[in-house]
């Protein structure tokens, strides 16, 4: 039987570092909030081989006192708080005296620091939680902290970090947080002796928010503002034309705190029902200020989730500020505009897309009667190119813009014998030998795109369409390192994406399906498929879901008139697939109503 026994304080410490440091990024979340703390107007942050190898940020803040500097590197030692009742009216960014004892633990640890009064400064290391003796060294007023051989101590803890590429990619991301709450801070990042970001100082966040994002991103973010209950609440939303498939573009700041909170992202997501796509997430900066009292930030080991005193009070003002904020502008007319510009860039195809839009699947199986699902439909989601006939793809096809469709004066027959109308420019009207199925045409699209891309994957034919002049595109370091690291997958997908400096990607080619895409909005969204936050997915999990979210933005849309060789090809192709009843993401593609069933509600059962 085993004894209960007190741990060995280093172990203590390696327990408690693990919880405030899980990888690069956090270092450099700590360090920045300590420059922070410290009144700094310049933070510098260089980084080596996405911060294993080397961290060093650098500030001109007020420094530490040289009687201080051990302490720093002490577990609970803090300037910030006294008693525990200062912990619920916390000004700081940082107030544990965790962190810095945390990184030195597992690291190699070399702090140099200067207050303006002292005439040198005090240098200290601290080898893998091993404190030397404090001596002077020659430094400007400020801090430096030099972090090398993260986790070399903890080689369990170094072995699940991921590429360089793809943390660094963490680290630009808590940067681009700070950077966004203290907009008023010069701030520099490089990687590899790279210069990825030189932040100027501003006094207005819009000018912040447009070097991360660009410029068509800025004009179109909309300002909200309201103060109740002793909390204001001010920032940019997104036009409701500009979203994302993740929520990876909303920010929220407490007192200058980037923060996380399940409460208000909902209302977020509610203040924009009915006005983005199924799927889409909007865009945020989001700033609440309120007393220190009415939030504990004491309630997580990384502090970014926070308890409010009145968390629905806070819900109500977020979502009551952007829908009345929303009513007073013509989002309407501006959508309606917008959407038809994106129709014209995405749907006029070449006679080559038409070929592919209506290949079957290979090695489908046999034709299979529709059955009933066990689920209703939703809405489908924005989609692409029509199926067409053989017939059709010889020649440039004219789209529903160029030739108004006409409903046939008689259903239309496929060669199997099936007749069918379209009915709302959205579903298909079916009579089977069964009764009469209901289809989703964007849904039995997607599925029909699927199975074909999948199986033109698997035979290694996928078709590319190259560029002739290669288009660049601006990402965000993390979208960026995200897609340089997964660009052998993404060239057996189609695409041929290249490394082009600083955040910026340089696209080939692209898979001939896709047409010709939105590259900034399509790049945005693969590189959120790719990254699954907290998990490490198969490269078989990752190419399911970028096969699936290809099929979807090539399907035809919901509100997309089709021609009556158009509709034929649709159904006959539903019968050469395995499972013609459900869309890659798993939504019935059709709903059936039998003979029986439509007699017994017309009263025609005895």
């Amino acid at each position: 039987m085993s004894r209960i026994q007190q741990l060995d304080a280093r172990i203590v410490n390696k327990i408690a570092a693990g919880e405030v440091i899980e990888r690069p990024a956090s270092v450099v979340k700590e360090l920045l909030e300590n420059s922070v703390d410290a009144l700094a107007t310049r933070i510098d942050v260089e980084i080596e081989e996405g911060g294993s190898q080397r961290i060093r940020v650098v500030d001109d803040g007020e420094g530490i006192h040289p009687d201080d500097i051990p302490l720093a590197v002490t577990a609970h030692a803090t300037s910030k708080i006294r008693t525990a009742e200062d912990l619920f009216g916390v000004h700081t960014m940082g107030f544990r005296g965790e962190a810095l004892a945390s990184i030195a633990e597992v690291s190699r640890f070399v702090v140099r620091s200067r207050t303006a009064e002292a005439i040198a400064g005090t240098e200290l290391i601290v080898d893998y939680g091993d404190v030397g003796t404090p001596q002077p060294a020659a430094a400007p007023v400020g801090t430096s902290f030099d972090i090398s051989g993260l986790f070399a101590n903890t080689p369990v803890r170094r072995k699940f970090l991921k590429r360089p590429s793809t943390e660094f990619g963490h680290i630009a991301e808590q940067f681009t947080r700070v950077a966004l709450a203290h907009p008023r801070l010069h701030m520099t990042l490089t990687h590899n002796d790279r210069d990825v970001f030189d932040l100027p100082p501003t006094d207005r966040l819009i000018e912040r928010l447009e070097l991360f994002y660009g410029r068509d991103v800025a004009e179109t973010l909309i300002w909200v503002e309201n103060e109740a209950g002793g909390c204001k609440l001010w920032g940019y939303v997104g036009h409701p034309s500009q979203t994302k498939s993740s929520r990876k573009g909303q920010y929220l700041f407490l007192n200058g705190r980037p923060i996380s909170d399940r409460s208000l992202s909902h209302a977020l997501t509610e203040a924009y029902r009915g006005l983005v796509m199924v799927g889409r997430q909007p865009i945020a900066f989001l700033f609440l200020e309120m007393p220190p009292e009415l939030a504990d930030v004491n309630v997580h080991p990384t502090k970014a989730e926070v308890r409010f005193q009145d968390s629905q009070q806070h819900y109500r003002q977020l979502l009551s500020t952007i829908r009345s904020t929303f009513l007073g502008l013509p989002l309407e007319t501006a959508l309606r505009v917008d959407t038809a510009n994106q129709h014209e860039t995405v749907d006029a195809g070449g006679p080559h897309q038409q070929r592919l839009a209506i290949a079957p699947a290979q090695g489908g199986a046999t034709p299979t009667p529709w059955s009933a699902p066990t689920t209703t439909p939703t809405g489908g989601s924005p989609t692409y190119s029509p199926p067409t006939s053989p017939a059709q793809a010889s020649s440039a096809v004219p789209t529903a813009r160029d030739e108004p469709w006409s409903p046939p004066a008689r259903p239309t027959t496929t060669s199997g014998g099936v007749r069918g109308i379209q009915v709302h420019d959205c579903y298909l009207l079916i009579e089977t030998p069964e009764g009469v199925a209901v289809v989703d045409q964007h849904a039995l699209h997607e599925r029909v795109l699927y199975e074909h891309f999948k199986q033109r994957v698997l035979d290694g034919e996928v078709e590319q369409q190259k560029l002739l002049v290669p288009e660049s595109v601006e990402l965000s370091p993390r979208e960026a390192a995200v897609l340089i690291e997964q660009s052998e997958l993404l060239e057996s997908l189609g695409f041929g994406i290249e490394a082009f400096g600083n955040n910026t990607v340089l696209v080939q080619a692209y898979p001939a399906i896709l047409r010709r895409p939105d590259f900034d909005r399509l790049l945005q969204d693969l590189a959120d498929t790719l990254e699954q936050p907290g998990q490490s997915p198969s490269r078989r999990d990752i190419l399911e879901s970028l096969l699936q979210m290809m099929a979807c933005k090539a399907a035809i849309k919901a509100g997309h008139r089709l021609t009556a060789e158009e509709m034929s090809s649709l159904l006959e192709q539903s019968h050469l697939i395995d499972d013609a009843h459900h869309c890659p993401h798993g939504r019935p593609t059709a709903l059936v109503l039998s003979r029986a069933e439509l007699d017994r509600q017309f009263g025609r059962l005895g």
